[in-house]
């Protein structure tokens, strides 16, 4: 434990607090990292699983003629990981287009763009969710731009409606799939039982009806008194329509959620 000049230890800003990161198993890593770096004991429980799309061919397709695009937007971390692996098995050296240009749905994702090798990302550096892609200046005049859109099938339809809106010709390239994780929430509940669970993080709103579906009757009811951090406003909506009680806007970098939890808990009786 860190000490004080004093010599004595010091108190690390979650130190004792239980906190429950929801993220797919390939996401949650960092987070939890930094909770237990803060003194947190995390509880994972993935309340996503990411899967391969059971046909590759559609997507396969488009990243033959990449060429033919002006603009690649990707939705998550997952759909950077799932699609530039395919990008790089199938193209081989002419893996990206040099004029083709990126984006991203938050720092998150521009991150995993740039751990890749991937320069001058457009993301927004606030809110990560299409709306705030949209304000940018860089997707405003979209008249005859061909955009391709990486994504889980799925989804929400707001991002690719308004670029079409807005001139551009939409391709959507659905690179994997979510479904709601067979888990085992036993050990969860147990620790919410005895007073140990302090906080939940969810980063998305399917992500959040899973995790209401496979808590029971039960667990709902102690998520509805256990304070929630989400990502953005939309997702605060969402939880207020279930019952929870205490909700906490955070945004969707790690740094965030944790940033929002030392402060919620730096302040709490």
């Amino acid at each position: 434990m860190p000490a004080d000049p004093d010599g004595m230890p010091t108190r690390r800003p979650l130190e004792g607090r239980g906190i429950v990161v929801t993220r797919p198993r390939a996401q949650a890593a960092g987070l939890a990292q930094r909770i237990e770096g803060a003194g947190g004991v995390v509880f994972r429980l993935p309340a996503i699983e990411i899967e391969d799309v059971p046909d590759l061919g559609p997507i396969l397709t488009l990243i033959e003629r990449l060429e033919d695009f002006d603009l690649a937007i990707f939705i998550s971390p997952s759909a950077v990981a799932k699609a530039m692996n395919l990008i790089r098995l199938r193209r081989g050296e002419r893996a990206w287009p040099e004029r083709l240009q990126i984006a991203a749905i938050g720092r998150a994702s521009r991150r995993a763009l740039e751990q890749l090798g991937c320069s001058e990302v457009i993301a927004p550096t606030a809110q990560a969710d299409s709306e705030a892609l949209l304000a940018l200046p860089a997707l405003s005049a979209m008249s005859g731009r061909r955009v391709v859109i990486f994504r889980g099938d799925g989804g929400r339809e707001l991002l690719g409606d308004t670029l079409r809106a807005r001139g551009a010709e939409v391709s959507y390239a659905e690179c994997y799939r979510r479904s709601r994780p067979r888990a085992d929430c036993g050990p969860l509940l147990a620790a919410w039982a005895r007073g140990a669970v302090h906080a939940v993080t969810v980063s998305s709103g399917e992500g959040l009806g899973n995790l209401y579906d496979m808590l029971g009757k039960l667990g709902q009811q102690w998520l509805r008194s256990t304070p929630l951090f989400v990502p953005h406003d939309r997702l605060l909506r969402n939880a207020a329509q279930l019952g929870i009680r205490e909700i906490r806007v955070a945004g969707a970098a790690d740094e965030d959620m944790v940033d929002a939890l030392v402060a919620y808990f730096a302040n709490a009786k």
